[in-house]
């Protein structure tokens, strides 16, 4: 028995032959707001069961108006998944839907240009489904129409289908007009009821390879299995935050149940193709995407025009003789650039964009193409329709995850751009008292965050330092941070006291109109005499690293932070450093619970010596969590004896100005001949060359060089406003391994040469610095840095 045999349904549709009738037995089921009632879904319901099984489709659906005739909405679809669920939930009066225009025309409809396909030959359809439809009026009363959805294979409607559809949608209108005359709501629910009618599933068609089979002889188990694969995708695709994880998703979602051989993910930018992320064996397709121009005529680039191409592949092995594991887009290739599908593997195109077809609410515009899926399979295939459904489905879900991951990228960039060009670009040369400062972003911020650091050289022997934190890690925290940074720059070159600084800071945090707070160091030093005046507002006191290694804070009365606006005045204290004191101040993201700065400045220090720079990566580096923003400034106080300070000259050069390499070499030669070093004249200006053109080529901004020569080494910084470090790459053989190491070879030279180097990221970019010894200047006695 089959499961429609033994039910009950209304007179009207007893029979599929027979003449309309609208009486039915008394009482109606109960109702209740966006719920139709029973009998009205009984008589929706064998609509569309005795509809999908007339056309022999593979979905039917009755759509109707709501209450105040604005809309058409799903009231009960049936047939099989996922057909089912390409059906969209509600249309405008004006829309292009079929059912939309059989209504407004009082006709049949037919989809209007169904996805058209110019060159068919080139590919399949994305929605693989021919649709009609029929008005549902009588007796006065507009209800909506009746909808039928068929795959492609089956072809188009004949007479006979449109007049068979006319005489359920008649009959169902009769019994509609019946229950309205009783007081029956005639509505659409909140959400349409989707029930399956057995004996709607596509049959294979012959030779067809489909990937997800279901239990032979169950209906519908195919259609579940999709579905459980486009659900399981959703739920990942909702949680990931990376495309590593979309990758991950598809991989598990796409690649694995539609048997493919390789993923690919591509976004467009500056009229050409550029690889998100891949999966399998897809080298020839990254090799085929990656950089590929968008004006040409490959499936790829058709694809982000918005068309889907299923590429079915040919059993036939190549006609030009050439091996078949060929380069995509070669004559031989299972992956044509032509798109015509004569080579021996099947792939599929898709652009990353939702459904152009099911629309449920007016958007503004198109949705835009954010990608392209691109999909290989080992050998030919076809694509049954209700795959390339599934696929299509697929490809929008996708679209969205990178769209929404690339978009909170380019914010996340855009908040941590402002917030370092709101930082120094470059820290100031101050007399006995060397710095260098670093910032590092929290891994899980979702904006900017308000941790800043400065020096500040004041017109006497006093050179101010500063570090601060504003709460929060929104735009909001930046633009305090740029203003409050701004106002301690300005009162400290008016020559005021760290407390007399915070107490105008705070003053002026009052009219900004932020409910913010923040919280601050200042440190004064009076180089000529080593006295260190320290202020807080409710920030960590700044730690003294001596010279033997005992590590201590510089205490000073805690106060209350920047932005409460306290009567009490703020306090100082003064300390007196002794030469070769390290100076740390730092902001909450570098301080741990279970980690305590003294201790890692300590641990730190043994093998840096007196190099801030090492003693700054590795205090980083030692930092365990990322959960706020960091923010370091180092200071060492060398004393008031100017003849162990070390010698220093500096040198600008402008950006995209490649003439000032020579004079930076002619600058580096100069300064080591003034200070009697002319024998590491050659090495050093080799390096200063190679150094300074990869920054004016890769960082495209300014460019500063420091030469500092102290007792035994000399050293080198050179610093530029890209925070990506350099990278050696190493020597190839092939003329495209050449290329991709044209860009990487001189650090090789440079690791040759120096005695050590490496890279060191600040505020606004980054410091490459090396150091050469000085022969016979006993450099053997300096420890050697690991």
């Amino acid at each position: 028995m089959s499961p429609e045999e033994g039910r009950t349904w209304p007179e009207g549709f007893m029979d599929d032959r027979s003449a309309p009738d609208a009486r039915f037995p008394d009482g109606r089921g109960p109702e209740s707001p966006g719920v139709p009632g029973d009998e009205l879904t009984a008589v929706l319901h064998r609509a569309v069961h005795q509809a999908a099984h007339r056309l022999h489709a593979v979905a039917a659906a009755v759509y109707l108006l709501t209450p105040d005739g604005g809309e058409l909405r799903a009231a009960v679809i049936g047939g099989s998944p996922p057909s089912v669920l390409t059906l969209p939930g509600r249309m405008g009066l004006d829309s292009p839907y079929a059912s939309a225009r059989a209504l407004a025309g009082r006709c049949v409809a037919f989809l209007a240009e169904p996805d058209p396909l110019s060159e068919p030959e080139h590919g399949a359809l994305a929605y693989p489904y021919t649709v009609v439809s029929v008005p549902l009026e009588a007796e006065g009363h507009r209800f909506g129409s009746l909808t039928v959805l068929r795959t492609e294979d089956r072809g188009g409607y004949s007479d006979a289908d449109c007049r068979g559809l006319t005489r359920i949608g008649d009959r169902l209108a009769v019994l509609l007009a019946g229950l309205h005359a009783r007081g029956a709501t005639i509505a659409p629910g909140s959400l349409p009821v989707l029930v399956p009618v057995f004996g709607t599933e596509p049959p294979d068609a012959a030779g067809a390879q489909a990937a997800v089979r279901g239990v032979p002889g169950v209906p519908g188990s195919a259609g579940m299995t999709l579905l459980y694969a486009l659900q399981r995708l959703t739920e990942m695709l909702n949680r990931a935050t990376t495309m590593e994880h979309v990758v991950g998703a598809a991989e598990f979602c796409v690649v694995a149940p539609m048997r493919a051989t390789a993923l690919v993910l591509a976004s467009a930018a500056e009229g050409r193709l550029w690889v998100l992320g891949h999966s399998g064996d897809s080298s020839d397709l990254v090799s085929e995407l990656h950089g590929g121009a968008l004006h040409t005529g490959t499936p790829a680039a058709r694809a982000m025009r918005g068309r889907a191409l299923f590429v079915p592949g040919s059993p036939r092995p190549p006609s030009t003789g050439r091996l078949p594991d060929a380069a995509p887009g070669a004559p031989s290739s299972g992956v044509p650039r032509d798109g015509a599908g004569d080579g021996p593997h099947a792939a599929a195109y898709l652009p990353l964009v939702g459904s152009g077809h099911v629309v449920d609410l007016p958007m503004a515009g198109a949705a835009p193409v954010v990608g392209v899926c691109c999909l290989s399979f080992d050998g030919p295939r076809t694509f049954p329709p209700e795959e390339r459904a599934v696929l299509t489905m697929m490809a929008g879900l996708l679209g969205a995850a990178v769209q929404r991951i690339r978009l909170g990228a380019a914010r996340q960039m855009l908040a941590e751009g402002m917030q370092r060009r709101l930082l120094p670009a470059v820290l100031p040369e101050a007399p006995r008292l060397p710095t260098t400062a670093r910032y590092r972003p929290a891994q899980a911020a979702c904006g900017a965050g308000g941790d800043w650091y400065d020096v500040i050289t004041m017109p006497d022997d006093r050179v101010m330092l500063v570090i601060g934190d504003v709460e929060g890690h929104t735009l909001e925290s930046a633009a305090v941070m740029g203003q409050l940074r701004t106002s301690v720059a300005a009162y400290a070159a008016e020559g005021h006291g760290p407390a007399a600084l915070l107490e105008r800071t705070d003053r002026l945090l009052s009219r900004l109109g932020t409910e913010l707070l923040a919280t601050c160091c200042v440190v004064a030093v009076d180089t000529e005499t080593g006295v260190a005046e320290v202020a807080l507002a409710g920030h960590p006191a700044p730690l003294a690293r001596l010279s033997d290694g005992t590590v201590r804070p510089l205490r000073a009365p805690a106060n209350v932070p920047l932005g409460l606006h306290g009567r009490t005045p703020y306090r100082s204290q003064e300390h007196t450093l002794a030469p070769g004191t390290v100076l740390a101040l730092y902001s909450d993201g570098v301080h741990e619970p279970d980690h305590d700065v003294g201790a890692r400045l300590d641990a730190g220090g043994r093998g840096a010596g007196a190099d801030l720079e090492i003693l700054a990566d590795r205090l980083l580096a030692d930092t365990p969590g990322r959960r706020d923003d960091a923010a370091l400034l180092l200071a060492r106080y060398e004393g008031a004896d100017d003849s162990a300070a070390p010698r220093t000259a500096r040198f600008h050069v402008h950006r995209r100005d490649l003439r000032a390499v020579r004079a930076a070499r002619g600058f580096v030669h100069e300064c080591l001949c003034d200070w009697g070093l002319a024998d590491l004249s050659d090495d050093l200006e080799l390096i200063t060359s190679e150094l300074v053109t990869n920054a004016l080529i890769h960082a495209g901004s300014d460019v500063d060089l420091r030469l500092r020569a102290f007792g035994d080494r000399v050293r080198l910084e050179v610093r530029d406003a890209d925070s990506d470090p350099p990278v050696p790459t190493a020597y190839s053989l092939t003329d495209e391994g050449s290329a991709r190491a044209e860009h990487g070879r001189g650090l090789y030279l440079v690791d040759a040469l120096a005695h050590t180097w490496n890279t060191s990221p600040s505020g606004r970019g980054k410091t490459v610095w090396l150091e050469l010894d000085i022969p016979g200047a006993g450099a053997a006695a300096r420890p050697t840095v690991e």
